[in-house]
């Protein structure tokens, strides 16, 4: 092949997975950027008690990340709809490297609290300016392939940055190995600022006569909400409640306690954890490439149908085997999440979209957080009793949406890049 060949081949692909400059860009900033989180944020609860902070921290740290990502969703949106989204991230990026720096620099676990202010929920307040972006940067016809290619290439660093992070704890300790952690994701997240900033575009020229200001008050913004959406939050939220409900306990029913052990041991549930992620990462780009082709709502309902089989297959799961065929299905729930991503984008107003994906996810993160409690409740009462009501409140998230859930049909120009 010569060179001419190789150059009109890497154009077709990247025509075909949507990879215009802006969309590299914001690609490059996820990996750089996840990679120093990933590598540092996994290893905070053993920071922490290596610091004094004791067990309460540790819980204090989890709560507040749980709670910090639902809160950040919206005002994340707002400020990219004020912004622009290439300053908004410009923004975002910021406030995660003063929040390693604290870290870093000083030892404490009151400085690990405060610093995790700053970068825990990046992914949280930065969602909607990046499907923002992905909204703007590709037309209808693309903006499925582009979620997915976010949704795909932001798992490399969730699988480097624990190994990555892992190694330094094992050559300098948990004290130092950490602090180098996040020193190297401040330098990770410097990178990734200057290459946002080389590649990123800047948002159009708003028309002063008939755009409208950046929207501040969620019950105001709710009002514009169309009813496709509110239907479409209102499955989610159905559907989230049957993920999160057993959500902290499927290593519990797989692997078991020291007095109960369970099927499989915990080297085995990493492997089906690996089987999970495989089986997503096979079905996104074939999927995305479908779904931009025709209508998304068929593909939501199946999504949401593997959400609802997996706690009913987990409960008649009691081998390797079978837990196996069980994370299959857990890994195929991941069929159509880029496209109800896509899906939201389409349904939010032109020059709304950051503001209202973040409104979205600052109402359904915030009902679905009581579900943790209830699962542990649940639990208590009897495993099974757990994983059965989160499949009724799965089946009940999917046939809302295949009763009440719309989209706008297939959209124009599916081979446009």
């Amino acid at each position: 092949m010569n060179r001419r060949s190789l150059r009109e081949t890497v154009t077709r692909v990247a025509r075909f997975l949507g990879l215009r400059r802006s969309i590299v860009g914001l690609l490059g900033m996820v990996v750089l950027v996840g990679l120093g989180e990933h590598m540092a944020e996994q290893f905070l609860p053993l920071y922490l008690l290596a610091l004094g902070g004791g067990f309460l921290s540790v819980g204090a740290l989890n709560a507040m990340d749980n709670l910090l990502g639902a809160l950040y969703s919206f005002p994340g949106g707002y400020l990219a709809d004020r912004l622009g989204t290439k300053k908004a991230l410009l923004l975002f990026n910021i406030l995660s490297m003063i929040g390693f720096a604290l870290v870093m620099l000083i030892p404490s676990w009151l400085a690990v609290m405060g610093g995790a202010v700053l970068f825990l929920s990046w992914t949280a307040i930065s969602l909607p300016a990046t499907m923002g972006l992905v909204a703007r940067a590709l037309p209808k016809g693309k903006r499925t392939m582009g979620v997915t290619m976010h949704s795909l290439v932001r798992r490399i660093p969730m699988a480097l940055g624990p190994v990555v992070g892992g190694a330094l704890i094992g050559a300098f300790g948990v004290s130092t190995g950490v602090r180098a952690a996040f020193g190297a994701a401040l330098v990770f997240a410097l990178i990734a600022l200057v290459l946002q900033q080389a590649l990123i575009q800047p948002d159009p020229p708003r028309d002063e006569r008939t755009a409208r200001t950046a929207e501040s008050r969620p019950w105001r913004l709710w009002r514009e909400m169309r009813p496709e959406l509110k239907q479409l939050l209102a499955a989610d939220t159905l559907v989230r409640f049957c993920e999160q409900i057993p959500y902290a306990f499927v290593v519990v029913w797989a692997v078991g306690t020291a007095a109960s052990p369970g099927p499989v041991t915990a080297l085995q549930f990493g492997v089906l954890r690996t089987i999970e992620m495989a089986t997503a990462l096979l079905i996104y780009i074939p999927v995305a490439y479908f779904a931009d082709r025709s209508h998304k709502k068929p593909f939501v309902v199946l999504t949401f149908a593997f959400f609802a089989a997996f706690p009913l297959v987990l409960l008649f799961s009691r081998s390797f085997g079978a837990l196996a065929l069980a994370f299959v299905l857990r890994g195929l729930k991941e069929f159509g999440e880029p496209t109800r991503k896509a899906l939201i984008m389409d349904l939010a107003p032109e020059d709304r979209k950051a503001g209202m994906f973040g409104l979205y996810y600052l109402v359904r993160d915030t009902v679905v957080s009581v579900a943790a409690l209830g699962g542990a409740l649940l639990w208590s009462v009897r495993p099974e009793v757990n994983l059965l009501a989160a499949f009724a409140f799965g089946v009940a998230g999917t046939a809302w949406f295949a009763w009440r859930g719309r989209d706008l049909g297939a959209a124009a120009g599916a081979d446009v890049a």
